[in-house]
């Protein structure tokens, strides 16, 4: 079935950047939303930007400016380029599709996550 692997995450300085990369595996499918949530330590997973199938975006306030969400629809990826980043990014980072294959049905698929560390 279909998989996303994640792939970008690491250790960076505030001020620094990041680009993570979510591409998800299979074919016969149809990606309707793609989204980027995280979860930090002790927090409720949010939803940091969301790219729908029309191409429109939309960010978590705390990060608008800063970050942004874009699509390479030929690889079936979704990247979130990171920028300015602060310690309160800190967080796995994970990808969400939501899909639909044809004749079948609408999916909902996860990232592995992938972990963000931003150091002071």
């Amino acid at each position: 079935q279909v998989q996303l692997v994640e792939s970008g995450g690491g250790l960076v300085q505030a001020g620094g950047s990041l680009r993570l990369s979510c591409a998800a595996s299979g074919s016969n499918f149809e990606i309707n939303v793609m989204r980027w949530y995280r979860q930090a330590p002790g927090k409720q997973r949010e939803l940091v930007a969301m790219l729908a199938h029309n191409g429109g975006t939309n960010y978590v306030d705390s990060v608008k400016g800063r970050f942004t969400i874009s699509r390479d629809s030929a690889k079936n990826t979704v990247y979130l380029q990171m920028n300015s980043l602060k310690p309160e990014d800190t967080a796995v980072y994970y990808c969400y599709f939501y899909l639909q294959r044809p004749l079948q049905g609408k999916y909902v698929y996860w990232g592995q996550g992938t972990q963000v560390t931003v150091s002071s």
